[in-house]
């Protein structure tokens, strides 16, 4: 595992999305006030079967294990969490939320910004590492490589006889598109160029990852626990990786909600216990902490079956650095407190990104938020480890 100057571990961020708009409000649920089974008549979660975590909250009965990580004080709860003037496409609102930018849209990701400030001089093609289909807008940042992996073994196939053939094609490409004498003006090509030759050089890399692993835990064989497990061997394989994603898809529940929340939320908590697991096994847990998100939360009155786009959702930061509880008060849900019918965002999103940026990493935030947000204090333990 590589280190710093001062012997420490550099700090590593993951970052899991759940993508379709998460139901923050069935999720840590107000189980005590009276206004939550006024308006969740239908998807409501019955008193006995919450998971409480104290007189009036606790966590939908499906999140068992990230609930035993809570009671342990290592999950944080941030309420409330949204941006002025709430988008409910889920588009645009990922979109804000990838580039920490509401008010333009603009293609420069917050991770690709954090990546280029860890990584200035690109020393690190696998500085960040995506597992899923694509790379998603917040890693993205011309001229700043990030590594995107479907699959972790298939990706290191690409150092075999097919990846050594791509290879050649992306030199004979180079030669034929960017000869010396027009490399000014032929910038996108050398770009298209560069980023095949960033793919095979982080193929390189991460082959050596499930080489080297091995581990007692089992993990689940659907496609968010595999993510986790590949995101545990790379940081395991200690390459250097600081920022990884991952992201899980169907939280748009605008029916059948009960059993499609029940089914995302066991496959999340169980995934994600498993992976902090696997870094205690190898006594490399304190180095890692976790962001769950999603684009926004479900408007407070259920349809009938589900719920519809909202705001004012919620994230999680967990860690055995974190500091754990309940931060930022939680929306009302009283009729006037609402904002046409959702609840009301009480902490920018940049809040949280800035927390993270400054807290754990220890560097500036404001460029890459695109300003100077409130931090939220205390959320983590110790003293904080400065990057390498």
């Amino acid at each position: 595992m590589t280190t710093n100057g001062n012997g420490k571990k550099p700090p590593v961020v993951v970052v899991l999305q759940l993508s379709g708009g998460n139901d923050f409000m069935n999720t840590v649920i107000p189980y005590a006030d009276p206004y939550y089974h006024e308006f969740r008549t239908t998807v409501g979660i019955a008193d006995e079967d919450v998971l409480k975590i104290d007189d009036h909250f606790g966590f939908h009965p499906a999140i068992t294990e990230i609930s035993e990580m809570y009671a342990a004080g290592n999950v944080a709860i941030i309420a409330g969490i949204g941006y002025p003037e709430p988008d409910r496409s889920h588009f645009r609102s990922m979109d804000i939320w990838h580039t920490a930018e509401p008010s333009a849209v603009v293609s420069e990701g917050w991770l690709g910004r954090t990546i280029r400030e860890l990584d200035p001089d690109k020393q690190n093609v696998c500085t960040g590492v995506s597992f899923g289909q694509g790379m998603p807008r917040a890693m993205y940042l011309s001229g700043t490589p990030a590594i995107s992996v479907s699959h972790l073994e298939g990706y290191g196939l690409l150092t075999s006889l097919a990846g050594n053939r791509q290879r050649k094609a992306l030199n004979a490409f180079t030669r034929m598109y960017v000869p010396e004498e027009f490399e000014e003006a032929s910038v996108v090509m050398k770009h298209i160029g560069q980023t095949g030759i960033d793919a095979l050089t982080g193929a390189d890399m991460l082959k050596v990852a499930p080489e080297q692993y091995s581990s007692t835990v089992e993990y689940a064989d659907d496609p968010l626990a595999q993510s986790l497990k590949g995101i545990a061997q790379v940081h395991l394989a200690g390459i250097g990786s600081r920022i990884f994603y991952a992201q899980l898809g169907g939280f748009d529940v605008h029916g059948a909600q009960i059993a499609t929340h029940n089914t995302l939320w066991r496959q999340v908590s169980s995934a994600v216990k498993d992976f902090f697991d696997d870094l205690h096994e190898h006594g490399q847990g304190e180095e890692v902490i976790m962001l769950v998100f999603s684009e926004f939360g479900r408007r407070i009155r259920d349809n009938g079956n589900g719920t519809d786009h909202g705001s004012g959702g919620g994230a999680l930061l967990i860690g055995d650095r974190v500091n754990g509880g309940m931060y930022a008060e939680y929306p009302s849900l009283a009729p006037e407190d609402q904002i046409s019918g959702d609840m009301r965002f009480n902490n920018d999103f940049r809040s949280l990104y800035s927390t993270i940026l400054e807290g754990w990493f220890g560097i500036a935030p404001e460029e890459i938020v695109n300003g100077n947000f409130e931090r939220f204090d205390g959320i983590f333990a110790g003293p904080v480890i400065m990057g390498a």
